[in-house]
């Protein structure tokens, strides 16, 4: 094979304002805001989840690496984190290679694993193998990853695949063939053991006005634009792209922000990556809608390089009191030279949206608002969410990056989540069984089973086959939980098909129907599990005014933390938890609470079985999306019956029993091992006894 002759052109940015290339970069599909795509998966299943793609008080979806927990007891875990540089490969194959795994490393470097030698590579290589001169190039880039850089910086690739044959072929309607090939690509996923997953650090800012920003420059001020997203919203490649130049120092990096993880010095971080140190400090901001005056210094270089080269690196916070720490640990790792402080974090109000200043050698050449940013970075994912579901709930989610006065997720708990009450009443050592009902589908028993467990139930995997061959009799138990998930796979309605085969088979209905009227018994049904049970409500006493769940107002599954309410109810669960205002995962595509055919909002009201509503983030009941996701009337999402046994919700209390399973917890909330749901499953152990 033979290396094909490239014809590259110098970038020409004659012209071209900062402010214009902000705003068109915040536009790109690669550095844009991508709610629409993230929201519509299942990101909280399992229980085990540490950190999700949405971070901070606004869910701004910025992460850079996913950490999941060992198991419902451990604070060890994984994580795992991406790179891809396929554009720089038009320019140099080996160098997009090298900077795949090197954005890869970056990201992960956000979680807590103590060494880079702990970290493992899997690689996913593309190439149109076959076509002028790629073959050559992939022939490079395996050797330049695989025999020089990785040795290097002490970690391996055990695992990949490939893709060799990345083009397509057409002819249109004259005859005329046609050819596309992609350019040569790498996608390394990164992944580790993690020492604790509590320590991983998220973009979002915090809100501290005596606390700096610092930048890790791994590009040594070079500024390379080659394959950048600059180039491309101009139309350009470039012909001198990023590289990771220096694996000696890269490993120093990576340890050094280890060693602060580990020291809890770190209140922010970020990687540089798409979009260059620009997109870098405007999602961090708007992340947590904090203002930021940053000052750069490149003397002699173009202010668009400082801005916009997706160099290797990463911006960091730092409290006024971590600072002398940090700078202790950059010496004795030998950054000095890489590390510059380049901003302050700016006060802020609920008055007017933060400003965002950047100036390059004392000429300001950005001069914006969180908001202005966010209504630009958000209007790809804004344009296609309107179209894919219901346009109005698109904008409605658009429509609130607006409010400056939005104070973002704030929670109030009236209980000490890590009071276990169970503990407490000294109660009998024998565990009372608990069904963990699951049908085809269902997926999220297991971390059901791990919150009644450690409330001290004995939780036990009854599928309805089991009940219906006999295997298994509801009368051995006194509590039963019907989990959520995809019960056969939603194509008979969520719960709807699940509730049949009980309600059509005489057996079963009988034994359902023993279980709920025994007075000693309680039961729980949750998303999937919420609407089966509500379509068992002739057979639960109490019942009557339960109503049915139907689709979502916005088309949509939702994936989403929400903030809800607990109200006074005569729930057996929330004992003790009334006014309090927590977040919550939800993840449903048929949630939506409707009386249309079914039950009574005012005999729920009149008896006192509402049990939990959406709130806003001033604490007031709502039916705005998405802080609804689904658009149920007065922020409705959990009724009880009248004697409080039987309790149906929508979002997943069984994945924030946990504090570290929370999307986003206040700093100094929940700093425990509890998270606030746990209270709900202990409340269950006390009606037991």
């Amino acid at each position: 094979v033979a290396h094909a002759e490239k014809d590259l052109v110098e970038l020409d940015l004659a012209g071209v304002s900062s402010a214009d290339a902000l705003e068109r970069v915040l536009h790109l599909p690669a550095v844009a805001n991508k709610t629409f795509l993230i929201t519509i998966a299942d990101r909280s299943i399992t229980g085990m989840v540490a950190r999700d793609q949405m971070v901070g008080p606004y869910q701004t979806p910025v992460a850079d690496v996913a950490v999941t927990a060992t198991s419902f007891k451990a604070t060890t875990g994984e994580s795992m984190a991406m790179g891809e540089r396929s554009n720089i490969a038009i320019i140099d194959g080996p160098v997009s290679g090298r900077m795949a795994i090197g954005e890869s490393l970056t990201n992960i470097a956000a979680s807590y694993i103590g060494n880079i030698k702990g970290v493992k590579l899997s690689a996913n290589w593309m190439c149109a193998c076959g076509e002028e001169g790629e073959d050559a190039a992939l022939f490079d880039t395996v050797k330049a990853v695989g025999m020089e850089l990785c040795p290097e910086l002490g970690i391996s690739i055990p695992v990949g695949k490939d893709s060799l044959s990345m083009r397509t072929l057409w002819q249109s309607s004259n005859g005329e063939s046609h050819k596309m090939i992609a350019p040569l690509s790498l996608v390394v996923t990164a992944f580790s053991a993690v020492v604790d997953v509590r320590k991983t650090v998220t973009p979002d800012l915090a809100s501290d006005a005596g606390s700096s920003l610092w930048l890790f420059d791994l590009g040594l001020g070079k500024n390379r634009l080659g394959g950048s997203a600059l180039a491309q919203v101009y139309e350009q490649v470039g012909n001198e792209a990023p590289d990771l130049d220096d694996s000696a120092l890269f490993v120093r990096f990576f340890n050094a922000v280890q060693e602060m993880l580990g020291s809890d010095l770190l209140s922010a971080y970020h990687d540089r990556a798409d979009g260059g140190l620009a997109v870098t400090l405007a999602e961090m901001a708007i992340a947590g809608r904090v203002g930021v005056d940053v000052e750069l210094s490149a003397p002699g270089s173009d202010p668009l390089a400082v801005l916009f080269a997706e160099e290797l690196g990463a911006v960091i916070q730092v409290s006024a009191d971590n600072v002398e720490e940090f700078l202790k640990v950059v010496e004795r790792f030998e950054l000095s030279d890489i590390v510059t402080r380049i901003g302050r974090i700016l006060p802020s109000s609920l008055s007017e949206s933060p400003a965002v200043r950047i100036s390059v050698d004392n000429s300001l050449v950005i001069d914006s608002t969180v908001s202005k940013l966010d209504l630009i970075w958000s209007e790809l994912t804004y344009k296609m969410q309107a179209l894919r579901d219901n346009p109005a709930c698109a904008k409605d989610e658009y429509d609130a990056k607006s409010d400056v006065t939005d104070p973002g997720m704030n929670f109030v708990v009236t209980f000490d989540p890590d009071a276990d009450i169970v503990a407490a009443a000294n109660l009998s050592s024998a565990k009372p069984r608990m069904a963990i009902l699951r049908e085809q589908g269902i997926n999220g028993q297991v971390e059901m089973a791990g919150a009644f467990d450690r409330a001290g139930f004995e939780s036990v995997d009854v599928h309805m086959t089991d009940l219906l061959s006999g295997r298994i009799d509801l009368s051995s138990f006194q509590g039963l939980v019907a989990c959520g998930g995809f019960s056969y796979g939603d194509v008979l309605g969520a719960g709807s098909g699940w509730a049949k085969s009980v309600l059509y088979n005489e057996n079963l209905k009988a034994m359902f129907a023993q279980f709920f009227a025994r007075p000693e018994t309680f039961s729980l049904g949750v998303c999937n599990g919420c609407q089966m049970l509500s379509q068992l409500r002739d057979i639960i006493p109490g019942a009557e005014h339960w109503p049915s769940f139907e689709r979502n107002i916005s088309e949509q599954f939702e994936a989403r933390y929400v903030t809800v309410e607990i109200e006074k109810s005569k729930s057996i669960f929330f004992t003790g938890m009334e006014g309090s205002r927590m977040g919550i995962a939800v993840a449903h595509g048929e949630g939506r609470v409707d009386f249309s055919a079914h039950g009574s909002l005012q005999g729920l009201e009149d008896n006192g079985l509402i049990a939990m509503r959406y709130v806003d983030n001033a604490g007031n009941r709502t039916e705005r999306y998405p802080l609804n996701p689904n658009g149920s009337p007065d922020g409705i999402t959990s009724v009880t019956s009248l004697d409080g046994r039987a309790t149906i919700l929508m979002p997943h209390p069984e994945r924030g029993f946990r504090a570290l399973q929370l999307s986003y917890r206040p700093e100094g909330q929940f700093e425990g091992e509890a998270g606030p749901w746990m209270r709900m499953f202990r409340n269950a152990r006390m009606f037991v006894s």
